[in-house]
């Protein structure tokens, strides 16, 4: 699971301009302060969390919730 999540940050990351404007802003800020991996890597855990939130509350993904904790 953990290749699949640092693979689809990945993917992420190639098309970082094509993300929502907080995603978006949040990576660029990242990718300014340190390697491309670790933003790879702190993208990918982000992605897990939400997985993990998503199926332990057993409700819809809210992306708003998304957009405003990572402007914090």
């Amino acid at each position: 699971m953990r290749r699949l999540f640092i693979q689809g940050a990945r993917a992420v990351l190639q098309h970082r301009t094509k993300q929502a404007p907080g995603l978006s802003e949040w990576l660029a800020k990242l990718a300014s302060r340190t390697h491309h991996n670790v933003v790879a890597a702190a993208l990918a855990n982000k992605l897990a969390r939400i997985a993990w939130a998503v199926l332990a509350k057993e409700e819809r993904y809210q992306p708003l919730a998304l957009i405003s904790l990572e402007t914090a």
